[in-house]
């Protein structure tokens, strides 16, 4: 077993401002747009690019999203019954590439060039995990496993029924999940088939950037029985962060996020069952527990990998053209069959194609050229 990649893979925060009345008036006609063609809008303001979805969500009038790093801005219509206006969440890519530090200087930029003003006392950190990725081809996971330590005070502690979630595929367990949200979680999955079935090819590049660094030859993806990953990650919501660790701003997260991770493993471990102790609690730690935890004093939030911007552009471009290409062959032969079209005559039919699809485009290049434009704005984040 050993570490292919430790680090931050979600961040949600709120701010105690609102947006300023500039910015909604150049949003809003904006969004009445996107909401009627059902279709987000790219949006340019203060320097910042985003794309504006169609649509809100639980009070807030303005969803923005910038990639291909995702953040996702939640705004309000401005308010000051409401000052708590905005909400932040960053996806794990921005996370796992460029680190803690930067996402909280690139949030603070935005904010900025979007004209937004708030002190750091005026922060709220409500949800942060913590995951580390261990190349673990042998190891089985077992359920039963887990125990709570034994020093778990009430408010921490929950119930067997009420904390153990399993989800079983092809007879073995892939995931155990302890604990709630809002509260704290902490869970193994099976990462490797998380990344293959909902196609995030970009992890790949992420672990073998570790493996290169360690002189390691890297992981073949087509090899299930070598390359198969496990994550261990922890999850911190509201009622840990702010109501048990008191923790809201950065100040706070600083000085104490470390403790919280660090207890995390303690109060919940994954042990190896000793046949001759019926004390569950003095069951030692399984290998994969020792590697994943985190000691309190550790300096978590420079913890990145080094793949660049300009790799998870190219990876998810790749994979697109790849995604887009296998429907388009998909498309053209399910039309084939339609037309009653032969095996044999299936390569002249795709050759012919062309020719067909360029009438297409000649009898309206008015409309082809929009529907180029529009896919050219989609895909801007990516090149």
């Amino acid at each position: 077993m050993n570490i292919l990649h430790r680090g931050f893979d979600r961040l949600e925060l709120s701010i105690e401002a609102n947006i300023p009345p500039e910015l909604f008036e150049y949003l809003d006609p904006i969004r009445e747009e996107a909401e009627d063609a059902r279709e987000s809008r790219a949006v340019s303001y203060g320097g910042a690019e985003f794309d504006l979805l169609p649509h809100g969500v639980q009070g807030y009038r303005f969803i923005l999203q910038s990639g291909p790093l995702p953040v996702t801005w939640f705004f309000k219509k401005p308010n000051a019954r409401d000052p708590w206006g905005i909400r932040i969440v960053v996806g794990s890519l921005m996370l796992a590439t460029r680190g803690l530090g930067y996402v909280r200087t690139h949030i603070a930029n935005t904010l900025e060039r979007l004209g937004v003003r708030y002190g750091p006392r005026q922060v709220s950190i409500g949800r942060t995990d913590f995951c580390v990725d261990i190349l673990a081809p042998d190891f089985e996971l077992t359920p039963e496993n887990f125990v709570i330590h034994s020093h778990s005070n009430r408010a921490d502690h929950l119930t067997p029924e009420d904390h153990t979630l399993s989800n079983g595929k092809s007879g073995r367990f892939t995931s155990v999940t302890v604990g709630k949200m809002p509260g704290r979680q902490v869970t193994i999955y099976d990462k490797r088939l998380e990344v293959t079935d909902k196609r995030k090819p970009i992890w790949w590049d992420i672990w073998n950037e570790t493996r290169k660094a360690e002189g390691l030859p890297p992981l073949d993806p087509k090899d299930r029985s070598e390359s198969r990953i496990w994550r261990v990650e922890v999850r911190a919501g509201k009622r840990i962060m702010k109501d048990r660790w008191g923790i809201t701003t950065w100040e706070d997260f600083d000085a104490k996020f470390g403790d919280v991770i660090a207890e995390a493993f303690e109060k919940i471990r994954y042990c190896e069952p000793d046949p001759t102790d019926t004390n569950r609690a003095r069951w030692p730690n399984h290998e994969i527990w020792d590697i994943a935890k985190v000691d309190a004093d550790e300096d978590l939030t420079e913890l990145r990998s080094h793949v660049g911007a300009s790799a998870v552009k190219e990876v998810h471009k790749a994979d697109q053209i790849k995604m887009i290409l296998a429907l388009a062959l998909g498309n053209c032969t399910t039309l084939a069959a339609l037309e009653g079209v032969e095996s044999d005559d299936l390569q002249g039919y795709m050759q012919d194609m062309g020719e067909r699809l360029r009438t297409e485009i000649q009898a309206d290049p008015e409309r082809a050229a929009n529907k180029l434009s529009k896919a050219k704005e989609r895909y801007r984040f990516v090149g």
